[in-house]
């Protein structure tokens, strides 16, 4: 079975950590900078690759989160995903790791927490990362 692309997200960067992120359709423009705590300049104003990726795992994951609780019919409303990642070192080279704390309001924790490893499964950053970093999960039914 090949892998049948239906969509594809573009966008390129130049300088590196301290340059700039464009998407290819402009709608993504912004200055990059290394934060303080990795030895950078921490510019006021900018972002860094690692908040780029917590926000798009926090929005795939949500997304995934809400279709697994469609399919098994377990209706949710309000759920919020927070990413948290970290870059550090793994040995003698850099690598992430994710938090993932995920809330669901008005389940109870065990149904929480099972539509939760669904969709970890489900989800495609979860699926892409499984193995190659460490990804903690933290379930809560917050109101």
């Amino acid at each position: 079975m090949s892998f049948q692309r239906l969509y594809t997200a573009k966008a390129k960067t130049s300088g590196g950590r301290d340059g700039r992120a464009i998407s290819s359709d402009n709608v993504i423009d912004l200055p990059l900078s290394t934060p303080k705590e990795m030895g950078g300049p921490g510019k006021a104003n900018t972002t860094n690759p690692e908040q780029l990726f917590a926000a798009g795992y926090s929005a795939c994951f949500d997304g995934a989160l809400n279709l697994v609780a469609r399919l098994s019919k377990t209706p949710i409303t309000g759920s919020t995903v927070e990413a948290d990642v970290s870059f550090g070192k793994d040995g003698e080279n850099f690598g992430l790791a994710v938090d993932l704390i995920v809330n669901i309001p008005n389940l109870n924790q065990q149904q929480a927490e099972a539509l939760v490893a669904k969709a970890h499964e489900v989800c495609p950053y979860s699926r892409a990362t499984h193995g190659n970093i460490e990804v903690t999960l933290t379930t809560t039914t917050n109101e």
